[in-house]
């Protein structure tokens, strides 16, 4: 396996025959909260602005190679998405189950725009419309937090 692929696929999650992008996301809830347990928002967006750098530039050596337009295991976009729906989730354990499960709804019913998102060409579409997706979530769960209920 090439390095981009294997990066793509977080380290070979993505390669998990059942729920790869459910496996990515998960894999995103431990340094998110730790970020911003560590550093706050600047931590965390931080990691979003290089993770979504990263994996435009691996996804497209991904996607030139396989010549699939968003392969299934190239799961670090989940990562990305899920990053930045944290940013607006309370460090509570309620707070990043909520986080999760938007992000999830939203990158599996890809509403407009994550839909129009996914359009982009190679790398760039894989990643974007799951930060799409994540930014969705994101207010989601914000709007949420702001009425108390997490």
């Amino acid at each position: 396996m090439k390095l981009a692929s294997f990066i793509a696929s977080v380290f070979g999650v993505g390669y998990i025959p059942f729920a790869s992008g459910t496996f990515g996301s998960m894999l995103a809830l431990v340094p998110a909260f730790g970020l911003m347990h560590a550093g706050g928002l600047g931590f965390l967006g931080a990691a979003v602005a290089a993770v979504s750098v990263l994996g435009i530039w691996v996804c497209d050596i991904h996607v030139r190679a396989t010549g699939r337009h968003d392969p299934s295991e190239c799961v670090i976009d989940e990562v990305a998405g899920q990053l930045l729906a944290c940013m607006a989730a309370p460090l509570t354990l309620p707070g990043y189950v909520l986080a999760f499960g938007a992000f999830r709804l939203f990158d599996i019913l890809k509403p407009w725009p994550a839909s129009a998102a996914e359009r982009a060409p190679g790398g760039l579409g894989v990643m974007l419309d799951d930060l799409v997706a994540g930014l969705m979530a994101a207010i989601l769960v914000a709007a949420i937090h702001a009425t108390g209920l997490v």
